[in-house]
């Protein structure tokens, strides 16, 4: 995968690897592109938090986070960060979000 290492062992691009060899964010010293895609947090990603993160993975995730990102990252990047420490194992993630789409929004994405 893109993420992967390249060593021919695919048990080492594990997403849970890839976490722990990248950290929170690529670095901007090794980013591919010119510039980097802001961190985004919904409304809808919160409510996700809520329910099915436990208290105690958030608060370890938000050490992780705090220590992992550059220190003047903003709420949004540190609960954008949080996020992906919950979810981003998750290989159902995605159908897990679309719970949390309103109907217009799976109605543009043809969900509905």
């Amino acid at each position: 995968g893109s993420c992967g290492n390249f060593n021919g062992n695919v048990d080492d691009d594990t997403t849970q690897a890839i976490f722990d060899r990248v950290g929170a964010r690529v670095p901007a010293t090794d980013m591919l592109f010119s510039r980097g895609a802001s961190a985004q947090f919904t409304p809808e990603e919160k409510e996700m938090l809520q329910k099915y993160c436990s208290s105690t993975t958030v608060a370890e995730a938000k050490l992780h986070c705090v220590k992992e990102l550059p220190a003047d990252v903003n709420e949004v990047g540190i609960n954008a960060c949080i996020f992906d420490q919950c979810f981003g194992m998750n290989e159902h993630a995605l159908q897990t979000a679309k719970q949390f789409a309103t109907q217009e929004e799976r109605a543009s994405l043809g969900l509905e």
